[in-house]
């Protein structure tokens, strides 16, 4: 049922009476979003090339001393396109034309601002445990055909491209990190942002191949507004989260690989509630469909081996630092999110909460500092014994 389920939006509008469904719509996300009208030219793409394309617009309130900060972000989510028992350059370059094709449609939607999902070059085979073949979809950020492909793209569009790819490191040993490229409209790399929490749950034997990334919590400046990426295990850790807010971040995307038998009741909550916590808008991104190995692996749990990871689920979505989000895209077909926001909602929403006002950032070093001495003693209080 999981891998059929289109989405839990399309249910409720199929169930729900009309004159009900504004207030659940409400409910469940924070406001009901104004619909962005997708422009023919894109939706013509998305119609012959069988991707779902839906738009959203999150408003702020008029200011008389700041003019409105109105960027378009476009996420992407898809199934990889041949079986993974095909040719590596194949698997590759299926996987460059179909996105090719999601990215001319976000370019004929206005996109500024694009980001890809976790490894998008490649299945996500770091459940194997095997090195080979899958090692060789590694590239690096100079040479590598993914980043270059994308180079050509932003500049071909005028659009800012995230790009995660496997990362080959040839200056430090050919180790490999699992890396977003943050690419200028101009074409040029801004910089790198390498994952910095490792899973180590179920199927997700991701240190097999990598460890921890370097690069701490980095924010890049665009031409549309400050941006970071948080890749995929991070959204778990809110204090990853609470980093890129305090680095100046305005929007955080969150490309990721994750299946409904392990995450999906926790997916319309993390980020959403980073976009709350740190007054900025967050992208959540995630892959679509099951991915078949050739050889069986173990899940180290005493179940039985098996060929896959399990249903990645899609369902990305946008959410804003007022609380709101949008609905997500499909659970099984490929698809591309357009939102439109006004930067100024960032702050905006600082002066109205005041979280970052009230933070106590001070107490919270002193706190973290004195928990990492090997002598530390919680300090945890109790009726004293007679």
């Amino acid at each position: 049922m999981s891998s059929d389920f289109d989405s839990l939006e399309r249910s409720l509008e199929q169930h729900i009476p009309e004159d009900e469904l504004r207030e659940v719509k409400r409910i469940l996300y924070g406001k009901e979003l104004q619909k962005l009208e997708i422009p023919s030219a894109a939706q013509s793409i998305a119609d012959s090339k069988d991707f779902e394309i839906n738009g959203y617009r999150f408003g702020a309130q008029f200011e008389t001393l700041r003019p409105p900060r109105i960027v378009r972000v476009g996420i992407v989510q898809n199934k990889i396109v041949l079986p993974t028992t095909e040719c590596l350059n194949a698997q590759r370059s299926a996987l460059h034309y179909r996105i090719a094709d999601i990215i001319s449609a976000a370019a004929a939607a206005n996109v500024n601002i694009l980001c890809l999902q976790e490894t998008w070059h490649m299945p996500f085979a770091f459940c194997t445990r095997e090195k080979m073949p899958w090692c060789q979809f590694a590239e690096t950020i100079k040479e590598g055909p993914t980043v270059r492909f994308c180079q050509e793209l932003a500049k071909h569009y005028n659009m800012v491209i995230v790009c995660p790819i496997l990362e080959r490191d040839e200056t430090h040993g050919d180790v490999i990190w699992n890396t977003a490229v943050v690419i200028s409209n101009s074409g040029k790399v801004l910089g790198i942002s390498r994952k910095n929490h490792i899973p180590r749950v179920g199927d997700f034997n991701e240190s097999t191949y990598y460890n921890e990334g370097n690069t701490g919590h980095r924010v890049f400046q665009t031409q549309w507004g400050k941006i970071a990426v948080a890749i995929c295990y991070e959204r778990h850790h809110p204090q990853s989260w609470m980093m890129y807010g305090i680095n100046g971040a305005e929007i955080v995307f969150n490309p990721s690989a994750t299946v409904g038998g392990l995450s999906e009741p926790l997916w319309g909550i993390e980020a959403r509630n980073a976009a709350i916590a740190n007054s900025y808008f967050t992208c959540a991104i995630n892959r679509v469909g099951t991915e078949y190995f050739p050889n069986e692996f173990t899940s180290g749990d005493g179940q039985a081996a098996h060929k896959d990871l399990g249903h990645f689920y899609g369902s990305s979505y946008v959410a804003a630092p007022d609380g709101s989000r949008t609905p997500g895209l499909s659970r099984i077909r490929d698809g591309l999110l357009v939102t439109e926001m006004d930067l100024n909602l960032c702050r905006q929403v600082k002066d109205h909460w005041g979280f970052r006002m009230t933070q106590r950032l001070d107490v919270y070093a002193d706190a973290i500092t004195n928990a990492l001495r090997p002598d530390y003693q919680p300090p945890v209080f109790g009726e004293p014994s007679d």
